[in-house]
């Protein structure tokens, strides 16, 4: 004696839910990514900007530094 079948339709329309819910997640997770992605970009060209800035900033006390009068050795001192 064998066990009587599900109906078809039922597991066939299971199945298709399936499915939809896990390309529902697929997508949100697509959705996600990209938005990590601009994240990201958006990330790099500020640290691009401070980077610059602060090379900017060292290399203008750098010109500072090298105006500034010597001090006068240890030696020299009375």
């Amino acid at each position: 004696m064998t066990t009587p079948s599900p109906e078809p339709t039922a597991s066939l329309d299971q199945d298709l839910d399936r499915i939809a819910h896990a390309l529902d997640r697929l997508e949100r997770a697509a959705a996600a990514r990209e938005a990590e992605m601009a994240e990201m970009v958006a990330l790099k060209a500020r640290h691009r900007r401070l980077k610059d800035t602060v090379s900017k900033e060292l290399h203008q006390l750098d010109l500072l530094l090298a105006n500034l009068p010597e001090a006068p050795a240890a030696s020299d001192k009375p």
